[in-house]
């Protein structure tokens, strides 16, 4: 075999194996049943908010949660913020015994999100009494923007969920909460505001079908991942974790999904909530879109290390360990495909230019390329805004559908470009990372810090 036929051999490969994976998480996306609710009064939630500089979203998440949760203690993790979170948090504890709050301090702060929620899991213990019944204690993770669906805490006590006491971890689906909004950017016009609608109505489809479908399918080989927002964790669990590796979070850059990874190691299982959700601002601007998903992308790159675990740990399916592997392996299979794609291209091209029989042959022996590649590399994506289309979210007519389709295949190729630029973060130790701004703080003028909101002057 030549070296042109081995390349051509392996991108067949690859490519099979993905086709395989596209209908693997189809199948049960598509024919999934509802779930049941439970009785959330046999559970304590307490909700773990870990905010820097988030005075402009902090006092409206803390509403949502106190009216729609009356059963829930907040706990808000202050990681140094610069701006009035802490003296808004401050005020509202003061008036509310199911509001506390979290302060960190530099050199201790700013550590990265692991840290802030190990930070709240010690105030909890340390304030829980001796008595507890930690099994039936529920952590919620959310983010100051989150906005849980009302019905979260009963889904998270249903048969399927905690109310099966081998469920240590449960991840609610995620929305975008500003998908139909006409302007998402402050005080930006015309193209701009266009392409940040573009951005946030992609990532609202990845979310709730793509990511779904893959949640769908890890509910069946028992590997579930967790998510950094509107994730569950029994605090037994936590426990388990912290007894054994000194503290529940741990500090790669994807800590939700590696914390799901730790639930699992411990002899727990991971459940997905598709029937409920955790809605959070989508990102209108490209940068940091691309900056957000390269931390993502690096966090999953580092929790490569756990595949040996994974697949020696009698707690893991064979079908969990595979389907972990492939998810860890991805990033690392698309860096080959950025090198291996267009080499065959190129490579098929360059054989049929010397080859004889004039152009006309030339065309004639290659003409199932273009419909090979709108086969692998467009329907398979498309497919997926359709199905947001009919199933999520009925806007517009059967026009808008298409519309969605055909761009949300080139919305996915951006994980090419944050592949690369996470790799090179790999390789180069950088670990760093950086907050992402809420979509109000890009408003101007910026409000001074004395008149930030009512409440803060009656603090002061």
């Amino acid at each position: 075999m030549t070296a042109s036929e081995s390349l051509q051999a392996l991108a067949f490969v690859m490519l099979v194996i993905f086709l395989s994976y596209v209908c693997m998480i189809l199948v049960p996306f598509l024919r999934r049943k509802k779930d049941e609710d439970g009785d959330a009064a046999r559970f304590a939630w307490h909700v773990f908010v870990p905010c820097r500089d988030e005075e402009t979203v902090i006092e409206g998440t803390l509403d949502r949660l106190v009216a729609d949760f009356p059963e829930a203690h907040v706990w808000i993790v202050d990681d140094d913020s610069t701006d009035a979170t802490a003296e808004l948090v401050s005020l509202r504890a003061s008036a509310d015994p199911r509001i506390h709050l979290v302060q960190r301090r530099l050199p201790d702060a700013r550590q990265g999100k692991g840290a802030a929620l190990n930070a709240a899991y010690r105030a909890l213990c340390a304030w829980l009494p001796e008595e507890a019944d930690r099994d039936h204690t529920v952590i919620v993770v959310v983010d100051a923007d989150g906005q849980l669906a009302p019905n979260a805490l009963r889904q998270a006590a249903g048969p399927h969920a905690f109310g099966d006491p081998t469920a240590g971890a449960a991840q609610a689906a995620v929305w975008m909460s500003n998908r139909n909004e006409r302007h998402p950017i402050p005080q930006a016009r015309g193209a701009r505001q266009w392409w940040g609608r573009y951005l946030v109505r992609m990532q609202d489809i990845e979310f709730r079908t793509t990511i779904a479908a893959m949640q769908c399918l890890r509910g069946h080989t028992l590997s579930v991942g967790l998510g950094g927002n509107g994730q569950f964790t029994r605090l037994a669990a936590l426990d388990a974790i912290a007894g054994n590796a000194g503290t529940p979070w741990h500090g790669s850059l994807l800590e939700d999904y590696e914390l799901g990874i730790h639930v699992m190691l411990a002899g727990y299982r991971n459940v997905y909530l598709h029937d409920t959700h955790v809605a959070q601002e989508g990102l209108p601007f490209t940068g940091k879109l691309l900056t957000q998903r390269t931390r993502w992308c690096q966090g999953g790159m580092q929790c490569t290390r756990y595949l040996g675990q994974i697949f020696f740990s009698r707690n893991f399916t064979n079908a969990g360990a595979i389907e972990a592997a492939y998810f860890l392996l991805m990033p690392f299979l698309q860096l080959v495909g950025t090198i291996l794609w267009p080499l065959v291209f190129l490579i098929s091209a360059a054989q049929g230019a010397v080859a004889p029989g004039g152009l006309g042959a030339w065309v004639a022996a290659v003409w199932w390329v273009l419909p090979l590649m709108v086969l692998t590399g467009v329907l398979p994506f498309a497919i997926w805004a359709l199905i947001y289309w009919k199933r999520d979210e009925r806007v517009g007519t059967a026009l808008t559908a298409l519309g969605w389709a055909g761009v949300y295949w080139l919305y996915m190729y951006q994980s090419y470009i944050v592949v690369i630029r996470a790799f090179v973060r790999l390789v180069l130790g950088r670990t760093s990372w950086s907050k992402t701004k809420r979509i109000a703080e890009y408003a101007a003028p910026a409000p001074a810090p004395a008149a930030a909101t009512p409440a803060l002057e009656a603090a002061r």
